[in-house]
């Protein structure tokens, strides 16, 4: 290998490596030893709405070990947990990759699920919707909503993003990431595809805008927001309004009980005249002096305020989930939290990469058993039917002959 290959091979290792090396991992859970991260919160145990997690890689899966995560259950229920990070995290110059798989395998029709990142000051014991949080990420469905919530808090409200990014419906596995990134823009993947991606302060209200418009400013008198005016030179035509609206009808006839004496006149009722025009009125034409719709011009919004750190978040040292099912039935597996995008796709690879097309077969044979098992009730059911029908036209048959012999009965007595 030549000299200058060697020192480019060992520049990008040492590279590599020293990317590597600072890379840090702030929480991660594959629930291979349970929930023993994980804490329940009180919230709703007195009301009895409370849903439970339960360790398990659910109906269908790749590959049971690797599956297995927390499902919820039973349905109908509020559901809270949460978990320490290993150490705070401030993200300070740094990226901030939020990534979980959901697989809602249930056929969810009305719930969430996702989750929240809380700074070291949010008291966990109670944990609810009401706990004040950093970020929330992750798939809502209920109804005609199904989307990808991606919410940040700032300066104390929580900001929903301008624009919906769809979640996935199916059964299947879904993996989740959010990768914020130090300078103020993000990306948002589903599967390791990214769905949505831009800067923050252009997708979020974070800030002011940093342009209004000047409400000093005035439509100047001589500004014509006519498209269309009236052509001048358009001159009635003569006769216009000789024709009348209505004429009588030249079809009616007089009633031959009509007694003028004593009904009077007898006058032919009115009716629309055909060749009536209505009411003449110039045409229009495009107009030569037609400026346009007037908007107040833009100007400099003074209540503007430019932050570099918006994707900053200081301190965050849990992650939770606080959701409401319907249909409960959803199992949630592989979170992490870390400050290298390469960290969770490697963990993205290692976990749904690696079983999702077994997955996705272990519920094809669900489904395929199920769909014959019904043909076969529905097979069963029709044949059912049609030998109650042959039962039946039997009787009435019988019945027939019965009446038929009764009848021949009463004929030879007589």
């Amino acid at each position: 290998m030549p000299v200058m290959s060697k020192l480019v091979g060992a520049a990008a290792l040492l590279a590599f490596t020293a990317t590597n090396a600072h890379a840090t991992t702030y929480f991660k859970d594959d629930f291979a030893k349970g929930m023993t991260k994980w804490k329940a919160s009180t919230w709703k145990e007195n009301d009895g709405t409370k849903g439970e997690f339960t360790v398990t890689a659910g109906d269908f899966f790749g590959d049971e070990k690797i599956n297995t995560g927390i499902k919820t259950g039973p349905d109908a229920r509020f559901f809270a947990t949460y978990a320490d990070f290993d150490k705070p995290f401030t993200n300070e110059g740094k990226d901030l990759v939020f990534q979980f798989s959901a697989k809602n395998e249930q056929g969810i029709d009305c719930g969430g699920g996702y989750f929240k990142l809380l700074p070291k000051s949010s008291e966990m014991k109670d944990f609810s919707g009401d706990t004040p949080y950093s970020i929330m990420f992750g798939p809502d469905i209920c109804g005609a909503t199904k989307r990808v919530h991606a919410i940040f808090t700032y300066k104390g409200k929580n900001l929903l993003k301008k624009v919906d990014v769809p979640c996935e419906t199916d059964k299947h596995t879904h993996v989740y990431t959010l990768h914020v990134k130090p300078d103020n823009t993000y990306d948002i993947l589903v599967d390791g595809e990214s769905k949505a991606s831009g800067n923050l302060e252009d997708d979020w209200e974070f800030l002011k805008p940093k342009t209004i418009k000047d409400p000093d400013a005035t439509k100047p008198d001589d500004w014509d927001e006519r498209a269309q005016i009236p052509d001048e030179s358009d001159v009635k035509p003569e006769g216009w309004d000789d024709i009348p609206a209505e004429i009588p009808d030249p079809e009616a006839e007089q009633p031959e009980d009509w007694d003028e004496e004593d009904d009077g006149t007898w006058e032919a009722p009115m009716i629309p005249n055909p060749e009536y025009k209505g009411e003449w009125k110039q045409k229009m034409i495009d107009n030569p002096d037609y400026k346009g719709v007037w908007v107040a011009p833009d100007i400099d919004n003074p209540e503007y305020e430019a932050d570099d750190k918006l994707y900053l978040y200081k301190d965050l040292a849990y992650v939770a989930t606080e959701i409401w099912q319907v249909k409960a039935g959803t199992v949630f597996d592989n979170i992490i939290v870390t400050d290298d995008i390469k960290e969770a796709d490697k963990f993205r690879q290692d976990t749904y990469g690696a079983t999702i097309e077994a997955e996705k077969e272990a519920l094809k044979e669900i489904e395929d058993k199920k769909r014959e098992e019904d043909e076969a009730k529905a097979k069963e059911a029709e044949e059912e039917r049609k030998k109650l029908e042959a039962e039946e036209e039997d009787e009435e048959e019988e019945d027939e002959e019965d009446e038929e012999d009764d009848t021949k009965e009463v004929k030879d007595e007589l």
